[in-house]
């Protein structure tokens, strides 16, 4: 396990992928191609930063499976050491350490020590490199194994830059060999899937046996059936940690050596997180960011790992953390804590980089093989490019050297696809009219492909500037803890931003086909409940009719609330001047039907074939998107339903309204299953 080339951290399970290009987008290497339309990650590009194991709805991809090396170790005659990573209070966040240690023992762990110790000791260090180094020295922190990854790789011009200091994982391993004995094994326990890239890496041979994710723990504990109440609480092995605790949070190096961010020389800056670190070591590399330490994390803080199993949003984690690390300082005798970090001054914790240059250089294509490329995805012209980022790379011209590379196919190019498919639809309507029910079905691919096209760029618009009101809501939220008006107005602008995210994942969701969790749920009570929280609309008259003989469907309860969020809204507006809706509930053959029905002023038969249009709205600008309807119709069909409508809008043919019927399975062969 010398090449880190050849580590598959990460590999897809093909059966499961989707194509819906999410991972290629997401990954900062490009380490993952598309070859006969299946996504492939290549291990000599990987960082291993676990970004397409995170936003993978399918579960397509896998992480290197480490335990049977953790059992073999464990059965083995050595002394093994089981190192916890400080985010652990995150992953833990109900169980009191003392039990989460006392169920790592019972794995079968002689040792379970604090990597947190090692932060301290690497933080000591980095604060001698920067007073020791000349003003012109320049350094990137090497305690996130993603970044020392990606530099390696595809930064090899800044690996003189990557300071000459292991990550406190390395040097906890050290330090315990000198403390105890250096045939000690160890395994390390966090949240990071590149710590097993790390482990292999050649400049730090056989220093850590194994490497597993806190996901992997929660595994071995379940299959060995170890639960908190049935362990004896323990405490960790000494020597304990102090302000290292904090090193998960973002710029926890930076407190635990007592370094301020420089925000006025930017001689020292802290960046987290997706683009952040892309952009900033970019700059780095371009000379627009000089600093004298640029500290980089591939993920927001190590508590938001890809290994966790944790579904704490991230000030909850970032909460738990810091009290569990004040906790401990509070407890902790601080002249032994020194002493014994002192007594480490002389241990080596200096490391080396290497070169993995992964760039792939070619040649700059010449325009004429660009040209060619781009002319086979209908792009002619610059007006053609439309950059819209479905493919997964930044612009028209990317993806066109990513073809030309090989990690990328044409098909990938959504707007090409919706052409193509126009192009089919119009060659099926004029050669035979026996084609209509197929023509439907196009048309419907068709408006499901151009929601795809829309949702990349709604989530990438709207979802950060979201993730800021989330953020500062979530701030004044803890500062105003003891104000309970102010506290409950953020927590009410925490929830509602949080449900707008929410809401912009579902319509991500359903324009890529992605999951549907269904679970047995009270269809009665879902319709109810809407009908509460609607405000009051005078001269409205609502009725639920409920002919069901078992109120409960499989379904997905968040996804269906939506689809009677939107038709009921829809009945309503359709009633300005007031009249009756009747929400009526009945099954057939195992099938639920739901009908929807109002009094309003109908819909213009004209406008029929259009509603489940995305876009096609007859509201006035401001008072309506038009991707209701559309939404909904992608809802119901990804629960295997259908919906259908019938309206009158004239009134000399009889009463006007419109009655929506929506038709799904009531039953499924799981109670909980993706679809």
């Amino acid at each position: 396990m010398k090449n880190p080339d050849n580590i598959p951290l990460v590999t897809t399970i093909k059966e499961h992928c989707r194509i819906c290009y999410t991972c290629v987008r997401e990954c900062p290497a490009k380490a993952i191609r598309i070859v006969e339309g299946q996504a492939e990650v290549m291990p000599q590009r990987c960082i291993g930063c676990g970004n397409c194991v995170r936003v993978c709805s399918q579960k397509a991809k896998k992480v290197l499976d480490s335990k049977p090396v953790v059992a073999e170790l464990l059965a083995s005659k050595n002394k093994v050491a089981a190192i916890i990573a400080p985010s652990f209070p995150a992953e833990f966040c109900d169980i009191d350490y003392k039990n989460v240690v006392g169920m790592i023992r019972k794995l079968g762990f002689e040792m379970v020590n604090e990597v947190a110790f090692g932060a301290d000791l690497v933080a000591r260090r980095f604060k001698k490199l920067l007073d020791e180094s000349g003003e012109n020295c320049s350094f990137i922190a090497t305690t996130c194994p993603a970044i020392v990854a990606y530099i390696e790789r595809y930064y090899p011009d800044l690996v003189g830059n990557l300071a000459p200091i292991v990550s406190p994982m390395i040097a906890t391993a050290r330090a315990l060999k000198k403390l105890y004995s250096p045939d000690l094994k160890f395994v390390f326990i966090g949240p990071c899937i590149a710590k097993k890239g790390e482990a292999a890496s050649e400049n730090i041979p056989d220093e850590i046996d194994a490497v597993m994710t806190f996901s992997e723990l929660s595994e071995m504990l379940a299959e060995q059936k170890i639960a908190p109440e049935s362990v004896v609480p323990s405490e960790f092995d000494p020597p304990y940690a102090g302000v290292g605790a904090i090193f998960p949070v973002g710029k926890g190096l930076l407190q635990a050596a007592g370094i301020k961010e420089d925000l006025v020389y930017g001689q020292v800056v802290a960046v987290e997180g997706g683009r952040d670190f892309v952009d900033a070591i970019k700059e780095y590399q371009d000379g627009d960011l000089k600093v004298r330490l640029l500290e980089v994390l591939a993920c927001n803080g190590c508590m938001m790992g890809p290994g966790m199993t944790s579904t704490s949003p991230l000030f909850s984690r970032r909460s738990k953390i810091s009290k569990f690390a004040h906790s401990r300082i509070a407890q902790l005798d601080k002249e032994k804590w020194l002493k014994d970090i002192e007594s480490f001054d002389s241990l080596d914790l200096s490391r080396e980089f290497e070169s993995y240059d992964q760039r792939m250089r070619i040649p700059v294509p010449p325009i004429e093989d660009l040209n060619k490329v781009l002319n086979r995805m209908g792009k002619f012209s610059p007006k053609d490019e439309l950059n819209c980022g479905a493919c997964g790379y930044n612009t028209c011209r990317e993806h066109a050297v990513a073809i030309i590379k090989g990690l990328a196919e044409s098909e990938m190019c959504l707007p090409y696809t919706i052409e193509q498919l126009h192009k089919t639809i119009k060659e099926l309507a004029t050669s035979n009219t026996r084609l209509a029910s197929t023509q439907e079905a196009l048309m419907q691919s068709e408006k499901l492909a151009s929601m795809g096209q829309l949702a990349a760029g709604i989530a990438h618009e709207v979802n950060n500037p979201l993730g800021v009101v989330l953020m500062y809501a979530n701030l004044l939220l803890e500062e105003h803890k003891n104000n309970p008006q102010m506290a409950e107005d953020m927590k009410v602008i925490a929830e509602q931003a949080d449900k707008c995210k929410k809401i912009v994942a579902g319509l991500l969701n359903f324009a890529r086909r992605n999951k549907v969790l269904l679970n047995p749920t009270d269809i009665y009570r879902l319709v109810e409940k809407n009908i509460q929280v609607m405000p009051a609309h005078d001269g409205i008259d609502i009725t639920v009719v409920n002919n069901l003989t078992n109120n409960i469907a499989y379904i997905d309860s968040d996804q269906i609330n939506q689809v009677l969020v939107n038709l009921i809204s829809n009945a309503v507006d359709a009633m300005p001047a007031g009249g009756k809706l009747t929400i009526d509930l009945s099954e057939k053959d195992d099938m639920l039907c739901i009908k929807v029905i109002d009094t309003g002023n109908g819909i213009p038969e004209e406008n029929l074939p259009k509603i489940f249009e995305p876009f096609f709205t007859t509201k006035e600008i401001g008072l309506g998107t038009g991707l209701g309807l559309s939404v909904t119709y992608g809802i119901v069909k990804m629960h295997r339903g259908d919906i259908t409508v019938q309206s009158n809008a004239n009134p000399e043919k009889g009463p006007t309204g419109t009655t929506f019927t929506v038709v799904l399975p009531k039953q499924n062969n799981e109670t909980s299953n993706e679809v």
